[in-house]
C-alpha cells in the first residue's frame, strides 16, 4: 500500500466519523461555524497573499498559461469575496431536514420524502484556490464532510486556505475532520479518492466532484468506481437573432466573452443570423475589444478562418468563433452538434423565436437577452457553489446546498401491518 493510498484510507474513515455528526449538527451550529470560517479567512488575509505569491511564482516559471494563471492568483478582493462567499452560504436556508413531499395512505401510514445529506463529498479541482473555501462551507452546511485535493499548482495556497477555514471551524465546535485536505500532490492520491468505495473495509467516499480541465475531468470518469458529478467542456453559445438590438447584442457579447475570459461560463463561440442587420460590425466590435475571433464563411476575409476544431474548443482565452447560421433552427442545430451542455445564450426581441431556443437547446443553462457569465451558484442566489453540472441526474446547472443532498423515506405509523 502506498503513501498516498493509505493517506486517503485515513482520511475516508475520520471522513465518515465527522459526517454523522454533522448530519445531526443544528443549523444555528453549522451557521455560526461558517461564519467563524470567514472571519479567520478575512483574518488570514496577509498569510494567503503570501502563500499565494509563491505558487504563482511556482506556475510562471512551469509555464502555465494565461487562463490557469488568472484563476490562481488572488488579491485582497478575492480573499475578502472569499470569505463573503462563505458567510453568504451561511445564511442560505439549510436544505437537511427540509420536507420534499408527503402522503398518507389509506391505511392511515403517513410517509415523507426529507432531505438529507449525501455523507462524505470527495472533491478534486485544478488553480482555482476558491474552491477550498467554497467546497468546505457548502459541505458543512449540507452536512457533508469534504475531502479536499487540489492541484500541485496550487499547494501553498490551498494549504493557508484549509487552514484558516479548520481554525474557524473548530473554534465554533465542528470536527476538523469536516473538511480535510490532501496535502501531498502525488497523483496516486486522486486514484486512491476514485477507488474509495469502501470494498477495503476504510471508509467510503459516497460523490466525487471534479473541478479542472478535460484531462482532470476525462480521468475522474473514466476511472471513478463512485458517482461523480461533473462538466466536462464549456463549449457555450451565444445566439444572435435577426430580431436583437444591435446594441445589446453587442453589450452581451462583450461581456459574455471578456468579462472573465477563464471561466466555464465564458462564450466560446458567437452564432450570428444570417437576416441579423450587420454580422460583421458585431463581429468586428468583438476584434475591438481585444479579443482574437476565427470565423467561418461569409463573416470575414480580413480574420483568421475558423477550421473545424474550433467549433469545439474551449479557448479560455480571449479567443472565440463565430459563424453565420440560418435563423434559430441552424443556432440549435450547431449547439446540438458542437455544444457541451454547460451554457447557452439568446439574444432576440422575438418571443417566439426565443422560446422555441430555450425550449429546444438541451443545456444545463439557457438565458434570454442575458449573459452566459450570470452561470455562476452565486448569481443565481444559490451562494458559492460546487461546480456546474451538465449531466441529466441528481443536479443539474450550479450545484450549491440542495444539489448536495439526497433524501430518504420516513414512514410514521400507528401499528399498522402489511398481513
Amino acid at each position: 500500500m502506498t503513501d498516498a493510498v493509505a493517506l486517503i484510507a485515513e482520511f475516508t474513515t475520520r471522513a465518515r466519523g465527522a459526517a454523522r455528526v454533522l448530519a445531526t449538527l443544528p443549523t444555528a451550529t453549522k451557521a455560526s461555524a461558517l461564519r467563524s470560517a470567514a472571519a479567520a479567512l478575512r483574518d488570514a488575509t496577509p498569510t494567503i497573499l503570501a502563500a499565494n505569491a509563491i505558487d504563482m511564482a511556482q506556475a510562471s516559471v512551469a509555464g502555465l498559461s494565461g487562463a490557469m494563471l488568472e484563476r490562481l492568483r488572488l488579491d485582497a478582493g478575492r480573499v475578502a469575496a472569499m470569505a463573503d462567499g462563505v458567510a453568504a452560504v451561511a445564511a442560505l436556508a439549510d436544505p437537511v431536514g427540509a420536507v420534499i413531499d408527503e402522503t398518507v395512505r389509506p391505511n392511515g401510514l403517513r410517509l415523507r420524502r426529507v432531505r438529507v445529506p449525501i455523507g462524505v463529498l470527495g472533491i478534486i479541482y485544478e488553480s482555482r484556490p476558491n474552491v477550498t473555501a467554497d467546497a468546505a462551507a457548502l459541505g458543512v452546511m449540507a452536512g457533508n464532510a469534504v475531502i479536499l485535493r487540489g492541484g500541485s499548482e496550487a499547494i501553498e495556497s490551498n494549504r493557508a486556505i484549509h487552514a484558516a477555514i479548520v481554525s474557524g471551524l473548530v473554534a465554533a465546535g465542528v470536527p476538523a475532520d469536516a473538511a480535510q485536505w490532501v496535502p501531498i500532490s502525488d497523483r496516486a492520491a486522486v486514484g486512491a479518492m476514485l477507488a474509495a468505495d469502501g470494498s477495503d473495509g476504510a471508509g467510503a467516499i459516497d460523490l466525487i466532484v471534479p473541478r479542472g480541465g478535460k484531462g482532470l475531468v476525462a480521468r475522474v470518469q473514466t476511472e471513478a468506481r463512485v458517482p461523480v458529478l461533473a462538466h466536462l467542456d464549456g463549449i457555450n453559445h451565444v445566439y444572435v437573432d435577426g430580431s436583437a438590438d444591435p446594441a445589446m447584442a453587442a453589450a452581451i457579447v462583450i461581456d459574455a466573452k471578456l468579462r472573465r475570459t477563464g471561466v466555464c461560463g465564458s462564450m466560446e463561440t458567437l452564432l450570428i443570423d444570417r437576416a441579423f442587420a450587420d454580422p460583421k460590425a458585431l463581429v468586428d466590435r468583438l476584434v475591438a475589444a481585444g479579443c482574437e475571433v476565427r470565423v467561418g464563411p461569409g463573416l470575414s476575409d480580413a480574420l483568421p478562418q475558423a477550421t473545424d476544431a474550433d467549433w469545439d474548443t474551449e479557448y479560455l482565452d480571449a479567443i472565440a468563433s463565430a459563424a453565420l447560421v440560418d435563423g434559430v433552427d441552424g443556432a440549435i442545430a450547431h449547439i446540438a452538434r458542437h455544444g457541451s451542455h454547460h451554457t447557452d445564450a439568446i439574444v432576440a426581441a422575438d418571443e417566439a423565436v426565443a422560446h422555441r431556443f430555450l425550449a429546444q437547446v438541451d443545456s444545463a443553462i439557457v438565458l434570454w437577452n442575458a449573459s452566459t457569465q450570470f452561470a455562476d451558484g452565486g448569481e443565481f442566489g444559490l451562494g458559492a457553489e460546487i461546480g456546474i453540472a451538465t449531466g441529466r441526474l441528481h443536479a443539474r446547472g450550479p450545484v450549491a446546498l440542495e444539489g448536495l443532498t439526497t433524501y430518504k423515506w420516513v414512514g410514521y405509523g400507528t401499528g399498522q401491518v402489511r398481513g
